[in-house]
Parts: structure tokens; sequence; C-alpha cells
């Protein structure tokens, strides 16, 4: 299809002018004007209006092989075109020589765009550049450059003012980090327009960069105790304040040699780790945290120093005993407490020796069933003392007994009430309550309705692993009047005992104020006898259950 333009155009070239001769004869190029892509070929046409030229041709530093000619026309093919260049076409007519020129202007399309943020990672208010540049375009001044911040314009440059020497595809932009940059995509937008020689839009894009703004001002800091028993879980925490993008934060933790497996959180600015250290070796040791967030890492030290306290070993030489048995109670330290710890057992009468156990020898007796013992252990680390305590219970064994103040042997019911027998044995082991009334087990669980029939004497028996033992409790059955008459009985016998002593200390006080005092004695007097009086009628009821 080229070709046969080229040809259609050469034929009309040719066509003459009414009135043209070899003096007025024109020299033509085809294409007028030429555009072509870096080291690509282009056809050349050239052609005259003269009826019969002389010599032609084209002159140009470019590689040309002739392709075609006719008469009046000849075409050329024009080999891997490199830079711009102009060529001219000449045609000889009657010994008059005339030429053209043909301007040829090499494009490249913005194929690679690069784009570079330096740095990628950026401390807040720090300064950062943007630069985009295009390795290989041409020509350079129809070539427009664009910086973008997601969908924002921030640069715009075009190089059609410089000069030839300098000219250079990039632009180049530095801006202040703000937080609110963090994770901005930049891009670089390239545009070459060639419509001015009749060509069209070539655009490209970068690969998007991603910029990343941190703040990381502070040391981590390290929460441990400076002290550690070996074998023994202990909580330590690394911290990181005033920190950004917190979430990113990364937490490496060690003690000695031993990674640490940390659980990050954060929350606001400030990030953190917790993990849980078992030491395995006694000695000075060093717990370190390694913070990293993008280019940055700090990392911090803290020593500790890790012992061996296991409890003292306290040693019951019988732990469940007859009551009186010499036993043996001992306190001593572990194997692997280092250095010798003290010892102290309580009850023991005097403290040992250091390094030495403590000892107690005991007669044991009921009293002592259920009593504590407890050894301790103290020693210093690092200048601090460490106690530790080991207890144990002792359990002394005793047969049953039947106590008056816990199992009365006489006991009064009131008639009408909710009653039950008052019967609590004493023995360890725990001994079992069986008490019968006229050949019937009585149910000691369930309170009863006291009636006239629960009168009567009741017979119990405690029992457990050591014996038994059995008593009689008797039980009487009183109505309610009789209740309240012994009850007043009571008060008034009280109130004469009272009146007596009063009585008495009057009598007994100095001569000066009992003549002083005599009318307020006789009545005390007839108040005496009044008493005495109502306390013998009260005994006459009672003796005929009035």
């Amino acid at each position: 299809m080229e070709m046969l333009l080229f040809r259609v155009w050469a034929l009309l070239a040719l066509i003459p002018f009414p009135g043209a001769t070899e003096e007025t004869f024109e020299v033509s190029v085809w294409p007028d004007q030429a555009l072509v892509k870096l080291g690509q070929s282009l056809m050349v046409n050239c052609s005259t209006t003269c009826p019969d030229p002389g010599p032609s041709g084209i002159e140009t530093l470019l590689k040309k092989t002739q392709v075609d000619k006719g008469p009046q026309w000849k075409e050329f093919l024009l080999e891997d075109v490199m830079e711009n260049s102009i060529l001219q076409c000449f045609f000889s007519c009657a010994g008059i020589q005339k030429d053209t020129s043909l301007g040829i202007t090499v494009y490249q399309p913005p194929e690679q765009v690069i784009l570079e943020l330096q740095p990628a990672w950026v401390a807040m208010d720090d300064a950062f550049t943007v630069k985009c540049h295009v390795p290989s375009v041409a020509p350079l001044e129809n070539l427009t450059l664009t910086l973008l911040q997601g969908n924002k314009k921030l640069q715009r440059r075009n190089f059609m003012s410089l000069a030839v020497a300098s000219q250079r595809a990039e632009v180049t932009i530095n801006v202040k980090a703000q937080r609110a940059d963090d994770r901005c995509n930049f891009s670089c937008r390239a545009e070459l327009d060639l419509s001015s020689y009749g060509g069209g839009l070539f655009h490209s894009s970068s690969a998007i960069k991603v910029l990343r703004i941190f703040e990381f001002s502070q040391s981590p800091q390290i929460w441990v105790s400076p002290l550690l028993e070996i074998g023994m879980a202990e909580a330590v925490s690394c911290e990181l304040s005033r920190v950004f993008p917190a979430r990113e934060v990364m937490f490496h933790m060690f003690l000695g040699d031993q990674e640490l497996n940390p659980f990050v959180s954060w929350k606001g600015d400030t990030a953190w780790a917790n993990a849980t250290i078992q030491a395995m070796e006694t000695g000075d040791q060093e717990l370190s945290c390694l913070v990293s967030l993008g280019p940055m890492e700090q990392k911090t030290r803290e020593p500790v120093h890790v012992y061996s306290f296991p409890p003292p070993i306290l040693e019951i030489e019988e732990l469940y005993p007859l009551a009186g048995t010499d036993i043996n109670v001992t306190c001593s330290g572990h194997v692997l407490t280092s250095p010798s710890p003290t010892l102290w057992l309580k009850g023991a009468p005097d403290l040992p020796a250091p390094g030495e156990p403590a000892w107690l020898l005991l007669t044991t007796r009921e009293e002592d069933n259920g009593r504590n013992f407890s050894c301790e252990a103290s020693m210093e680390v690092q200048g601090q003392r460490l106690i530790k305590t080991t207890a144990m219970q002792l359990h002394v064994l005793y047969k049953p007994r039947l106590e008056e103040s816990d199992c009365p042997g006489n006991q009064t019911w009131v008639k009408g009430t909710e009653q039950t027998l008052a019967c609590v044995p004493k023995g360890n082991p725990t001994p079992t309550l069986v008490c019968t009334w006229n050949g019937v087990i009585f149910h000691l669980e369930v309170p009863q309705k006291a009636t006239q029939n629960h009168t009567g004497t009741y017979c119990c028996t405690a029992t457990n692993q050591l014996g038994s033992v059995s008593k009689d409790i008797a039980v009487i059955v009183q109505g309610l009047d009789e209740g309240i008459s012994s009850t007043i009985f009571v008060i008034i016998v009280a109130l004469g005992v009272g009146v007596t002593t009063i009585a008495l200390y009057l009598n007994y006080r100095p001569c000066k104020v009992e003549r002083r005092k005599l009318p307020y004695r006789q009545k005390e007097k007839n108040k005496e006898q009044e008493s005495q009086f109502a306390v013998q009628q009260a005994e006459k009821c009672n003796a005929h259950n009035c």
C-alpha cells in the first residue's frame, strides 16, 4: 500500500502544467514530514517535473538503498534510522540542478518510566525525595512528566525550554514527611505528544511505590525481676513507647542464647511484648530485647541472677501416731539450696547452727491432733532475703470420749418444743454415735417434738477403730408452766442474794456513818426480812409443786 501511494504521488507530481519549461521545473520529496521510530526504516520518494531529467538522487548519512525508479522519480529505502537528520533530494534539468530537503525526526516512546523514593522509610518530619526519570525517550521537547501522590498531582514538567545539551528526562521533588503520608502510593506518568509531527500520543506509567513513615525516638524498656529462681516460670515484658506505626513493631527477646516466644500487643503509639522465661542454669545471665521497625532497630539488655532455692524439707516421724507416742519432727534444707539456708522449726526450743537442721522431740497428746508444724528456710541472694516455708499437720489418734461439757448426763426438754439429744463425742478417727431408748435407736439427726413419753434414760455409744465408750443420759420433759415457775424461782433467789449482800455491806460500815444513817438502815432491814420471807414462800411452793 505504501509503495502504491508513493507511485500515485509521483505520477501526480509529473503532470506538466501549461507552459512549463526546463527553467521552471520543480523537485519534491515524499513524505514531506518524516517521523520514524528509533531503529526502524523509512521509504522516501524523490521526483521532479522536468520532462527529461538528468542526474538525480538523495544525499544523506543514513544507509540508503534505491528500490525503484521511473522517468521522473526515484524511490529509496532508509534503514536503521537512529537519529534526527536532514535528507537532500536533487534533480538536474537542462544543466540546472535543483534540490529540496526532508527533515527526519526520530522518536522513541517512553517505554520505561522509573520512580524512586529516597528513602523508602522516612522518619516523621524528615524530608524525602520523589524522583522520576525516563532513560530513553525522544524527542524530549515533546515529553511531559507528572508526579502523582495517589490521584493528586504533585508536580508536572515539560522539557520544551531546555537546551539540547542539558536534556535529561527527569523530575524531582522534596517533601516533608507527615504521619498522614504513611502507606501513600506514589507514581509517575510520562506522555510523549507527537501530534505536531503528524503522530499520536504515547503514554506510560511507572510502578507504584509505597511510602512508609515511622517514628522511633525512644529506647525499649525491659520489665523483669532481677532475681530468677531456677526452673520457675517468670513473666517478662519489653515495651516501646512513642512509636509509629506501633502495630508493625517487631520484638525478639533472648535469655542468654535462648530465644523466647513473645506475644506482641499494641495500643495507640505503644507496643509491647510479653513472654515467659524459665532459667535452667544458676548464675548471672542477661535478658535482651531487640526491637525493629523498618530500617530502625534498638537493643536493650537487663542483667538477671538465677538462684536455686527449693522449699525446706519438713519430716514428721509419724503423721498418725497414737496419743502418748514419742515422735521426732525435723526441719532441714534442700540439697540443691546454695548457699545453705538458715532454718527455723516452729515450736523448737532453740535455733540451729547455720546449715544444721532444726528438730523437736514431741510426746503426742490428744490436744496435738490437728497441730500445724512449719519449717522455715531463709537465705540472702544479691542483698535480698528470701524465705520459703513448708507446713504439715499432725493427726493424733485416740479412743472416743463422751465428756460432760459436750454430752451432759442430765438434760431437760420443754414439752412441745423441737428437741434432740445434745451429745458430741470426741476421738480420732471421728467416732460414730448411736443412742438407744427403751432398746430402740433414737435418730439424732432429726429433731423431735418433746412429749412426756421422751422422759427417760438414753444409752449413747461412741465408736471408732480404737475402741468405744458408752454413757447414760437422763432426759426430763417439763411442761411450759413448770419451766416458767422454775424461772421465777431462780429470779427470786437471785434477788434475795443481792439484797442480803447489800445489807451486810451496810451493816459493817463505820459506827459514825451507822448513827447518822440509822433510819435508813432500819428500812433496809425491813426489806431484807421481806425478801427472806419471799424466798421461804417460794421454796415451800416449789416443794409442793404449786
